[in-house]
């Protein structure tokens, strides 16, 4: 085989749908050029996993692959030589044929000499019916739909925007693609691209690509639903005398207020800075506040938490069984 797709993927050759799937999420959000910007061999890597991708998702597509190759792609058939009405039929008992009867005895002139021939009818008739098929076929026929993966970064699900995707063809170079991802996309969502999928029979229209959308982790933020959540870290002072810090937010830095006294995992609620929907509204987002302590603390500092700590009431009175 010139390609191994198994080898690409890294999977057993009788590995499941669900590893083929596992493993293709797996290395898209590995090698992803957007997640990979200083890595100029991520791009073909990740061309590559796609192209094996969309052989081994197909079943049939998989099923040529593992009894021809890479190369299945170029594999085709022709019509036969030789076929009903291109033939001039076998001789039969005492060697005649049909072109020994004089059809004109049955039929008069006719189907006699100068006439229409008997071959000529049947090559009439084949012909109707050939051009007939053709046209319901086309008509009626599709081709058939793809189905495709893709991941994009967490910013582009959030905010919206585009991505580039590269599809591998049957035959010719690979078709690259730029995919518009709308706002406040959901993991899992499902995208038809009309048109992009297999080629369709003469007169017949091309199928569509099914492609299903993947968000790659962020390093601070994550979604539920329509709210964005983000870790703050604080410093002690900031939460025990209160601050105004800054947050990232897709809407761009805000400042928000920290009020004094504040505990660790205190939730506060920023308005309007979440996730967008289709709709035109936008969730909120959510900052959970985290207390960073210093490793060490000096004489001084250490007799200023001591005095605290017994000013305050028993913060586990009240945990119980």
């Amino acid at each position: 085989m010139a390609k191994d797709y198994y080898k690409t993927l890294g999977i057993r050759r009788n590995a499941s749908q669900e590893e083929i799937h596992k493993a293709y999420r797996e290395l898209a959000r590995k090698y992803h050029p957007d997640l990979n910007p200083d890595d100029k061999s991520a791009k073909k890597k990740f061309q590559d996993v796609q192209a094996a991708f969309d052989v081994l998702s197909d079943s049939q597509k998989r099923e040529m692959y593992d009894r021809y190759g890479s190369s299945f792609e170029t594999m085709g058939s022709g019509p036969q030589p030789g076929g009903p009405w291109g033939a001039r039929p076998a001789a039969g008992p005492g060697g005649f044929t049909f072109d020994d009867i004089d059809f004109s005895q049955f039929f008069g002139d006719r189907f006699g000499a100068g006439g229409t021939g008997i071959e000529d009818l049947f090559g009439q008739f084949a012909q109707g019916a050939a051009r007939g098929q053709k046209r319901s076929a086309g008509a009626r026929r599709r081709g058939s739909d793809r189905s495709h993966e893709i991941t994009v970064p967490f910013a582009t699900a959030i905010q919206g925007g585009e991505v580039q995707l590269t599809l591998s063809r049957p035959s010719g170079p690979p078709e690259t693609l730029s995919l518009k991802i709308p706002p406040g996309i959901d993991e899992g969502k499902k995208i038809r691209l009309r048109g992009k999928g297999e080629p369709g029979p003469p007169g017949g229209t091309d199928g569509d690509l099914l492609l299903t959308v993947h968000v790659a982790p962020h390093p601070c933020f994550s979604r539920r639903g329509k709210q964005l959540h983000v870790t703050v870290p604080v410093t002690l002072a900031e939460a025990a005398l209160g601050a105004k810090v800054e947050v990232p937010t897709p809407k761009g830095i805000v400042s928000v207020k920290v009020p004094p006294g504040t505990s660790g995992g205190a939730k506060l609620r920023v308005k309007s800075h979440g996730v967008p929907s289709s709709d035109g509204s936008t969730g909120d987002l959510i900052a959970e506040i985290q207390i960073l302590l210093p490793k060490t603390f000096d004489d001084e500092a250490r007799r200023v938490l001591e005095r605290i700590g017994q000013e305050m009431e028993n913060p586990r009175a009240k945990l119980q069984w």
